[in-house]
C-alpha cells in the first residue's frame, strides 16, 4: 500500500475518482495534522465507506518505534525502523516555551564528517517526503494536546540539500496553515554545504532559515573534518550562502562543533572571526558530544571560554548551544549506530 503522507498532493484527485466530495481532502488533513490520529477509523466525520477505502489503499504510518528514550532535561529521542528495515532518528527538544524537533532527511549520510555517528556506515537512501513528515507527526504525539510544535531543524541524519525535493515538499506541510502551521522563520535547513543546491534553494524557496555546518575556518582543516569540502572549497561555499542571504534577507547561521585540540584554538577563533565579521550572521557553537568508538573529545572549559572571548571581541554574534540528551545518546546517529552494532554482533 502507498504511504498516505506521500500521496497527499494527489489525494483530492484520488477522492474525485471515487466520487467523494473534494472537501474530504481538508477533513483528512485536519485529522492528520491537527487531531493527531493514528488510524483511519478515528476520522469519525468521514463516511465509513471512505474510511474503509482509505485503509485498503494507504498506510497512515509506515515506521515502527524501535527505541523511545527520555532525558531528565525533557529531551525525547525516537529510533524508527522504516518499512524496508532502514533506521533513522528524530528528537524532541523542550526549552522554556519552545518545542523544537530535529528531523532526519536520509538513511545514513554520505558527507563523511569525521566526528559524526550518522555517516559511519555511509548513506542507504533518501527519505520520502512522507517519511520526513511522519517523523514530525510522531514527535508531535509526544506533546500534550494543549502544546504544539514551535520550531523544526533539518539537522538530523543525512544532508537535507542532497534530498532537496522531498525536504521542501515535507516542509511545505510543516509550514502550511492547514498542516502544522509552523512559521517558515522557525524552520531551519542545516547543510554541510552543497553550493549548487544552496543556489537552487535561494532561487526556488528562500523563506526558510539556512544554517551552514562550517566546523573549520580554512580549507586545510575543513578538508580533514568535512571531507566533502575537497570538492567544494570555502570560497565557493561562502559565495553560495551570501547569495542565499541576498535573496532571502535572513540572517545566516554558521554551526561550529568544537573539537578538543583540533578546531578550538585561538588561531581558529581569530580566523573564524575574520570570515564572519562582514556577514549578517549568528555563530552557533556546539561543544562536541562524544560518540562511542570515535576519538574526539569535548574541549576544556578554558578553551571554550577563550574561543568565545575572541569571537565576541570581534563583534560576532555568538551562541553556545546547551547540550541536551547526553544520557540518551541524543547526538545525531548515536542510537542508530548502537542498534546496528548490536545487530551485527548477534549475526
Amino acid at each position: 500500500m502507498k504511504h498516505l503522507l506521500d500521496s497527499l498532493p494527489k489525494l483530492k484527485e484520488w477522492l474525485t475518482r471515487r466520487e467523494q466530495q473534494p472537501f474530504r481532502d481538508a477533513q483528512i488533513e485536519s485529522w492528520i495534522f491537527e487531531k493527531r490520529v493514528s488510524s483511519f477509523d478515528s476520522m469519525t466525520n468521514l463516511p465509513k465507506s471512505l474510511r474503509d477505502m482509505l485503509a485498503e489503499s494507504f498506510q497512515l504510518f509506515t515506521t515502527s518505534i524501535v527505541t523511545h528514550s527520555q532525558s531528565d532535561d525533557g529531551t525525547e529521542k525516537l529510533l524508527l525502523k522504516l518499512s524496508d528495515g532502514g533506521m533513522i532518528e528524530c528528537v524532541l527538544l523542550r526549552e522554556s516555551h519552545r518545542r523544537t524537533i530535529c528531523i532526519s532527511s536520509q538513511v545514513g549520510c554520505a558527507m563523511g564528517c569525521v566526528f559524526c555517528a550518522s555517516g559511519l556506515d555511509g548513506v542507504m537512501r533518501n527519505l520520502t517526503a512522507g517519511e520526513i513528515v511522519e517523523q514530525m507527526l510522531l514527535l508531535q504525539k509526544l506533546l500534550p494536546v494543549e502544546e504544539r510544535l514551535s520550531h523544526i531543524v533539518m539537522m538530523g541524519m543525512g544532508e537535507p540539500l542532497a534530498n532537496l525535493d522531498n525536504v521542501l515538499q515535507a516542509l511545505s506541510y510543516a509550514s502550511s496553515p492547514t498542516g502544522l502551521g509552523i512559521s517558515p522563520r522557525r524552520i531551519t535547513i542545516s547543510t554541510v554545504g552543497l553550493p549548487a543546491a544552496i543556489r537552487r534553494l535561494a532561487r526556488q524557496d528562500c523563506k526558510y532559515q539556512l544554517a551552514l555546518s562550517l566546523h573549520a575556518p580554512n580549507d586545510e582543516l575543513r578538508n580533514q573534518i568535512v571531507p566533502v569540502n575537497h570538492k567544494v572549497g570555502l570560497e565557493a561555499l561562502l559565495a553560495s550562502v551570501d547569495q542565499y542571504f541576498e535573496f532571502s534577507g535572513r540572517k545566516l547561521t554558521f554551526e561550529y562543533v568544537l573539537l578538543h585540540g583540533i578546531n578550538d584554538q585561538e588561531c581558529h577563533a581569530k580566523e573564524l572571526a575574520e570570515i564572519l565579521k562582514d556577514r549578517t550572521a549568528l555563530l552557533n557553537v556546539i561543544p562536541y558530544n562524544p560518540v562511542e568508538g570515535l576519538p574526539f573529545k569535548t574541549p576544556t572549559k578554558k578553551s571554550i571560554q577563550r574561543f568565545k572571548e575572541i569571537v565576541e571581541g570581534a563583534g560576532i554574534e555568538i551562541r553556545f548551544r546547551q547540550r541536551k540528551g547526553d544520557k540518551i545518546n541524543a547526538a545525531c546517529g548515536q542510537l542508530r549506530r548502537q542498534q546496528l552494532v548490536q545487530i551485527s554482533t548477534q549475526e
